[in-house]
C-alpha cells in the first residue's frame, strides 16, 4: 500500500491525514485482503503512522494440523524519515536504527513490509482452529474432529502402575468412610 506523502512532508509538523486501507496485501503467509483505518501525522523530522488494521490469515493448526483462517488485528505505530528533502531533493541522513522505515525519493510512503511484519507478529505461536479441538490419534494420525479412529484403546502405561495402586486404595478408603457416615 502506497500512498504520496510529498504535500504532507511541505505541511506544518502536526499535520494529520487519514486513509482508509483495503487492499490485498502480501502478509507472508499469502496474499490477505486488509482493511482499516491510519493517520499520518507530520513530526518535526518524519511521518508518524498510526492505525489499526484487519486482516484474516491461512494457518495450520498446531493441535489437527487442519488449514483455517485466523483473524488478526495490527495494531500499527512506526515512523516513516523520507531519504530525500521534498524542496531541494538533497539527501537527508537517516537515524542510526538498522530497521528503520523510510519514505522514497519520490516521497511515497510504502506500508506493506510494515505490515507484513506486524502480520507476522500478530499470528499465535501455536494456533488452534477451536478450542475444543480434539487434535490427532497418536497411533494412526486420525483428525479426532471428523470422528473416532479404528484404533484399540491402548492400556495404562506401566511405569504409572504404582500410582494407580495408590490410587485404588485411595478411592476405597473415601468410599469406606462415605458408608461409615450414613
Amino acid at each position: 500500500m502506497e500512498i504520496n506523502v510529498s504535500q504532507q512532508l511541505k505541511a506544518s509538523v502536526g499535520s494529520i491525514r487519514n486513509y482508509e486501507v483495503n487492499e490485498t496485501i502480501d502478509t507472508g503467509s499469502g496474499e490477505s485482503m486488509v482493511h482499516g483505518a491510519v493517520r499520518l501525522m507530520r513530526t518535526d523530522r518524519a511521518i508518524l503512522v498510526k492505525g489499526t488494521l484487519h486482516t484474516e490469515v491461512e494457518v495450520t493448526c498446531s493441535r489437527c494440523l487442519s488449514l483455517f483462517g485466523c483473524p488478526l488485528t495490527l495494531n500499527i505505530e512506526e515512523e516513516y524519515f523520507p531519504i530525500t528533502d521534498v524542496v531541494s531533493g538533497a539527501w537527508l541522513p537517516l537515524p542510526e536504527e538498522p530497521s528503520c522505515f523510510t519514505i522514497d525519493e519520490h516521497h511515497i510512503l510504502d506500508l506493506t513490509e510494515a505490515i507484513r511484519q506486524y502480520a507476522l507478529l500478530a499470528i499465535p505461536m501455536k494456533p488452534i482452529c477451536r478450542e475444543d479441538c480434539a487434535g490427532l490419534c497418536p497411533d494412526c494420525g486420525h483428525n479426532l474432529n471428523q470422528g473416532p479412529c479404528n484404533c484399540l484403546p491402548q492400556g495404562a502405561d506401566p511405569r504409572w502402575s504404582g500410582l494407580n495402586k495408590l490410587a485404588f486404595i485411595f478411592s476405597d478408603e473415601v468410599t469406606d468412610k462415605r458408608k461409615e457416615m450414613e
